[in-house]
């Protein structure tokens, strides 16, 4: 019996409706956003959670806790940043704002 491999596309599935129902939106350039997805679900597939590519799993189970995506930093990184440290999840005015520039 073989396991169902992880895709960016079962990700991005969930990673949409996160971002719809905390405020924040994905990021619009596709090929950043594909390049993350893939990392979470090669994460997944590797570790057995969905770790923020932009993290280092360490092995030890409490401080890994905190970098499973949404990592715990996500929300103030996006506060200060705009975005968070992997450039997933962006703040909806700032992309908002750049629309209305261009």
């Amino acid at each position: 019996m073989s396991e169902k491999k992880t895709t960016k596309e079962d990700v991005h599935a969930w990673t949409s409706k996160y971002a719809d129902k905390a405020g924040y939106m994905l990021n619009p350039d596709e090929e950043m956003r594909d390049l993350v997805l893939e990392g979470i679900a090669k994460n997944k597939d590797t570790h057995g959670k969905n770790y923020c590519p932009c993290r280092i799993v360490t092995g030890d189970e409490i401080e890994d806790k905190k970098i499973v995506c949404p990592c715990i930093y996500h929300k103030d990184e996006i506060e200060s940043d705009g975005s968070c440290h992997c450039d997933l999840f962006f703040r909806k005015e700032d992309q908002e704002e750049d629309k209305k520039e261009d």
